[in-house]
């Protein structure tokens, strides 16, 4: 290891490296503040630059340097527009957002980037260390098991439903499941709920969704709602830093979410989308009554907790990827087709036959999140300006980057009717204050839910696997104590109270 380690510095630190990282997350950086254009798009746009070069490390370091940088920088329009172009970066704008429009989008971006540095830095650390032994670890996950994470994943509805809000969050998950079955299903290669329309057999898509669950409304606000929605203070550009206290108070939150993303990352099928959801579900749970309650309003915890999972899960999700050949998401499929074309073969012997690349990657992590770091500190106060745009111009900025992101993501004009028709939905179902988070949770987790399940109920000839597989069983479990646990809580905050009426 003392000897790869050795090998990874030597070639991450040459000049040419070190360009790769800078000039890898300076792209993947201003590409994920764009919405719609995630780092799957930018990657399969560079792989025939990366191959060029004819240099694997290079190559894969800077495509790695777009990939983590994407996701570093794809919290920018979560938290000033509450338009996340990618799927990693949506919780970020349940309280990266409500801080913003409360004139704290400074503060927010400077949390997002030290959870996103913190849990990149220590996620590829962790991937230095475990990465061997976790390989195995990985192969013991099956379809059984995925399809419990993805319950588990699903179980963190709880987490953003206000209070009472339960069965309207239910409600909502099971409307985004429902929609994820539009399309071609996982057993028979049929298209089903398309009603005939083409372009509806590849399902709805996520990119569409997003946008018309969180942007679309939030144009359509500034328009119905002009003196309630948006602050006239929310475009000054104040409290950049962070108290001691309030850095105190997300420290345990960034550290417990980074060894939590990571290990999340590291099973394949997992991913960023995941780790932040169940990072957001889990500190809003372990979280004092009090500061629950402040969760969906601008919580500091609550955005750096998903920022920190988010980055740690990218970082992990290179230890399928390197050590088994397995792609963890659409993006490291992307990255396990460059490695290929560039004749390296992932797997358990890169270490061995290869260690100039995979060490090569880990060290170049360290020195992309040191600059991801210093490039974007410094441009804060310039990137929170979006809010002090006039709001005549900034409706049509958020239209644009809508239409455009969804018209991008799956290059048809249906899109964009999709778009309007569910925008105008979520608009009606946020005046009646339904939360729209658990339907786009649902619509995530859906697809990968039913594929997990069709195959294990082929393998074991039905619900079997349940019981035949301990490891199904207990994130079942895992999952059934996140449902009821809100519930427990609430009922014996009750009682606490009826208690205390009696007493008094």
């Amino acid at each position: 290891m003392l000897e790869g380690l050795l090998i990874g510095l030597q070639t991450a630190f040459s000049l040419q490296n070190l360009l790769m990282v800078i000039g890898g997350c300076l792209i993947g950086t201003f590409i994920g503040m764009l919405p719609g254009l995630g780092p799957m798009s930018i990657i399969a746009i560079m792989i025939p630059v990366a191959i060029s070069m004819g240099d694997p490390s290079a190559a894969l370091i800077l495509l790695a340097g777009v990939y983590y940088g994407a996701i570093f920088g794809g919290s920018t329009s979560s938290i000033l527009l509450n338009a996340p172009g990618v799927a990693g970066t949506v919780a970020s704008s349940f309280d990266g957002y409500p801080m913003a429009k409360q004139g704290k989008a400074g503060k927010a971006l400077t949390i997002a980037a030290i959870a996103s540095f913190a849990g990149g830095t220590i996620g590829a650390l962790l991937l230095m260390i475990f990465a061997p032994a976790l390989s195995s670890v990985a192969l013991l996950f099956h379809s059984a098991e995925y399809f419990a994470l993805m319950v588990v994943g699903l179980s963190a509805i709880a987490a953003f439903a206000g209070t009472g809000q339960v069965a309207k969050a239910l409600m909502m998950t099971l409307l985004g499941l429902m929609m994820a079955t539009v399309g071609e299903g996982a057993l028979f290669n049929m298209p089903r709920f398309t009603m005939g329309i083409m372009d509806l057999q590849s399902g709805f898509g996520f990119i569409t969704l997003a946008m018309a669950m969180f942007a679309l409304p939030e144009a359509l606000f500034l328009v119905l709602k002009p003196r309630t929605t948006g602050d006239a203070n929310s475009g000054e550009i104040k409290d950049l830093r962070i108290t001691g206290s309030e850095a105190k108070s997300i420290a345990p939150v960034i550290g417990r979410q980074s060894i939590q993303g990571f290990f999340i990352g590291v099973l394949p099928g997992a991913g960023a989308t995941i780790a932040s959801f169940l990072g957001y579900a889990v500190e809003r749970n372990i979280a004092p009554k009090e500061e629950q309650e402040q969760f969906g309003k601008g919580s500091i915890k609550g955005l750096a907790a998903p920022e920190t999972a988010n980055n740690a899960a990218c970082t992990g999700s290179f230890v399928p990827l390197l050590t088994l050949g397995i792609p963890g998401s659409g993006t490291t499929a992307i990255l396990l087709g460059a490695l290929i074309a560039l004749n390296v073969t992932p797997g358990p012997r890169l270490m061995i036959d290869e260690p100039q690349v995979f060490w090569a990657v880990i060290m170049s992590m360290f020195i992309g999140n040191l600059v991801l770091l210093v490039l974007n500190l410094p441009l804060i106060p310039y990137i929170a300006k979006v809010l002090a745009v006039p709001r005549n111009y900034l409706i049509p900025f958020i239209l644009f980057f809508t239409l455009m992101g969804a018209y991008i993501g799956q290059n048809n004009a249906t899109e964009l009717l999709l778009l309007v028709g569910f925008g105008v939905c979520a608009t009606a179902l946020r005046f009646a204050d339904y939360p729209l988070a658990p339907l786009l949770i649902g619509f995530i987790l859906g697809g990968m839910l039913e594929d997990n399940f069709s195959r294990s109920m082929q393998l074991y000839d039905g619900i079997a696997f349940i019981w035949e597989r301990p490891m199904t069983l207990g994130l079942l479990v895992i999952a059934l104590i996140l449902v009821a646990l809100p519930s427990y809580r609430a009922r014996r905050a009750k009682l606490r109270a009826a208690g205390v009426a009696d007493g008094d």
